[in-house]
């Protein structure tokens, strides 16, 4: 018989009570249907960003739009005060995604590669 390393958080949970388990439980289930939720909103933004890298390589326009950037970037740092997550993760976040459309738009437009 071999020693199977120990979990220290399944030998916590073994502790709490069949509530909190199931509390847990719960939460993660809603955990889960949000990050779900998640992926399927960011693929809908990303096929409208695609529309939009089409549209712009079609008419020469660059890639990237930074009034349009900032303006989003300011949008959602109020928008994130207001939900009360913090702002400047909300800002990464987006600086992420946005990142990663200027990365298709000049791929596009032949000023880059696309993976």
């Amino acid at each position: 018989m071999t020693d199977q390393p120990t979990n220290p958080a399944a030998s916590a949970l073994d502790e709490v009570s069949p509530a909190v388990r199931a509390e847990l439980t719960c939460l993660r289930e809603s955990i889960d249907n949000i990050d779900a939720a998640v992926v399927h909103m960011l693929a809908e933004r990303f096929k409208a960003t695609q529309r939009v890298g089409y549209l712009k390589a079609e008419h020469r326009l660059p890639p990237a739009d930074h009034d349009r950037e900032r303006n989003q970037i300011a949008r959602l740092r109020a928008l994130a005060a207001g939900a009360h997550l913090d702002p400047v993760f909300a800002e990464k976040f987006l600086n992420f995604i946005i990142a990663e459309v200027i990365r298709h738009h000049e791929a596009l437009a032949g000023h880059g590669t696309e993976d």
